[in-house]
């Protein structure tokens, strides 16, 4: 597996189109990152490790609105293994007219876009999500 962000936030994407209430992904410590940012921002309702040593699984419980809808409605990858794509922080703004987000990967660690915006940081724009 080359990209394996593509494949974490595809996996979240595809569980909630079918209704399950949780999805395991393999663990590491970026994707653990990148699903605590998505639990700041109220797409997922808990990321927890499981697991020991070489079987470490990330399970991912999966947020739904109260009329049943899945709050991831779509993801776009914006870099990807092949073509980079870096953002500085004047290049930021509001996702889907501020209903989104986007998630980079910045000297601070994992940050959406207005976290990155207000500490005055860039970098490596990883996905938007809504």
């Amino acid at each position: 597996m080359s990209d394996t962000v593509g494949d974490f936030i595809i996996r979240l994407k595809n569980a909630g189109a079918v209704h399950k209430e949780s999805v395991l992904v393999p663990y590491s410590k970026f994707k653990m990152a990148i699903a605590e940012k998505l639990k700041d921002a109220g797409y997922i309702k808990a990321a927890e490790k499981k697991g020991k040593k070489v079987k470490k699984n990330i399970e991912v419980t999966l947020f739904y609105e109260k009329n049943g809808d899945h709050k991831i409605h779509n993801v776009k990858r914006i870099s990807k293994p092949g073509r980079r794509m870096y953002k500085n922080a004047g290049e930021l703004h509001p996702i889907r007219f501020g209903n989104g987000s986007l998630i980079l990967s910045t000297p601070k660690g994992v940050l959406t876009e207005k976290e990155a915006q207000a500490a005055g940081v860039g970098g490596e724009a990883l996905f938007e999500i809504w």
